[in-house]
């Protein structure tokens, strides 16, 4: 017969202690139903606080998804890919400096910029002026009008509620023609509807109403559109002036993830056609809409801490569970190191049972915190976010849970001396 070597003893060694590992676990698992079977309602209702827990951490996750995707929404409804640029005046302490006037943007600025900045879809220019206009009873009142060219509409996000926009013909011919705020149609007219084809008289001209727009959104006042605002091609309001100077000139970018780099080589562009000592500023929406998603996730993250606390409360439940388990089983426990179970297989026993518990209930809350959000978007219209993301950390942190708060009772029980145990009535 031959000797076996040492590498087959070896192997024969590490195969049998896998063995003994793949049984003592069986084991364990076993022993860990059985005693959910003996305590159904016990186990049901521990189970139910890390039902409940899990369920709300996935529902705070979707709540702070779509209250970001809200507030991203009405930013970006002013105009995410819009990038403005002003005039400033002078640089400091520049004593050549040029008339505050002198070194107005022009129109031919934002075609240099069009020509030269291939991500830039579309732009406007903007000529502010102020005039007193007729309501009703003899009332005057003060009214913006701004003089800007047919893709301000598309720039600005603006929704045309009645009657129709005024086009590239428009401004070609200089036609007469003119937009309203729905504030001003109502006080001026009674009505959007009664506003069109109506005429009005800015700076004693007549003017022939087209149609009545507002914002997308609602700025909250923070727009150069007030509520009685009149806009006009841009081509008719230099007249008034008899110059090309330019308040301010609006551009909208292709891509949105093209913003900041648009409007650098906007800014580069515009200085590169003016004085050196001349400051124009850039304004973009970029800023906002991280300020915004950063207090988004903020908010989502105190909603995850307060929901934690269910979770928490949960895993306290289970870990008194588990203690008068523990106490219940002392006779049991006594038995089973007497036939030779060590305190580490004793201590896995009840770790097991108490992630059993944690997780069943983790995964139980989960499909009904998915479920919520899955059935509004079966069942209605809304596109509510749903994040994969959060079911997997709810599973993980019931798995914690259970890890943690299942140590003391199943250290307890594993530190239980046989004898003792044996001896328990």
């Amino acid at each position: 017969m031959k000797p076996v070597s040492a590498t087959g003893r070896a192997a024969f060694e590490r195969t049998l202690a896998s063995a003994k590992r793949t049984m003592v676990l069986s084991e364990i698992l076993k022993l860990a139903f059985d005693s959910f079977k003996s305590n159904k309602v016990r186990f049901l209702l521990t189970a139910l606080g890390m039902v409940v827990g899990s369920a709300s951490l996935i529902l705070v996750v979707t709540v702070g998804l779509t209250g970001r995707q809200y507030i991203l929404s009405e930013i970006q409804g002013i105009g995410s890919n819009m990038v403005v640029v002003e005039y400033s005046g002078g640089g400091p302490g520049s004593p050549g400096r040029r008339d505050f006037r002198s070194d107005f943007l022009t129109r031919d600025d934002e075609t240099a910029v069009l020509e030269q900045v291939p991500s830039v879809a579309a732009a406007s220019p903007m000529f502010e002026m102020h005039d007193r206009i007729d309501f009703s009873n003899g009332v005057q009142k003060d009214v913006l009008i701004l003089g800007v060219s047919p893709q301000y509409r598309e720039v600005r996000n603006l929704v045309v509620i009645a009657g129709r926009f005024f086009d590239e013909e428009d401004n070609a011919s200089h036609a007469k023609v003119a937009m309203v705020t729905e504030p001003f149609a109502r006080r001026k007219f009674g009505g959007i509807g009664g506003a069109i084809n109506q005429a009005i008289e800015i700076k004693g001209i007549p003017f022939t109403v087209i149609g009545a727009f507002k914002e997308k959104v609602d700025t909250l006042g923070q727009t150069e559109i007030a509520d009685q605002t009149i806009l006009i091609p841009y081509s008719v309001a230099r007249y008034f002036t008899g110059t090309d100077d330019v308040k301010q000139l609006f551009f909208s970018v292709r891509d949105t993830s093209d913003v900041e780099q648009a409007s650098q080589q906007i800014l580069r562009v515009i200085q590169s056609r003016h004085q050196p000592t001349s400051v124009y500023r850039v304004q973009t929406l970029t800023e906002l809409l991280n300020t915004a998603a950063l207090i988004a996730d903020a908010l989502t993250l105190v909603l995850l801490l307060v929901s934690a606390v269910t979770l928490v409360v949960g895993g306290v439940g289970i870990m008194n569970i588990m203690l008068a388990s523990v106490r219940s089983r002392i006779r049991e426990i006594g038995i089973r190191k007497a036939l030779g179970a060590t305190s580490r297989e004793i201590k896995m026993q009840f770790l097991v049972e108490s992630v059993l518990i944690s997780l069943s209930g983790g995964m139980v809350g989960t499909v009904l915190g998915m479920a919520v959000p899955y059935s509004i978007r079966f069942l209605t219209s809304y596109r509510i976010p749903i994040s994969g993301l959060s079911a997997i950390v709810a599973l993980a942190t019931a798995t914690m849970v259970g890890v943690i708060f299942g140590t003391l009772p199943a250290t307890r029980a594993s530190q239980m001396d046989p004898v003792e145990s044996l001896r328990f009535e």
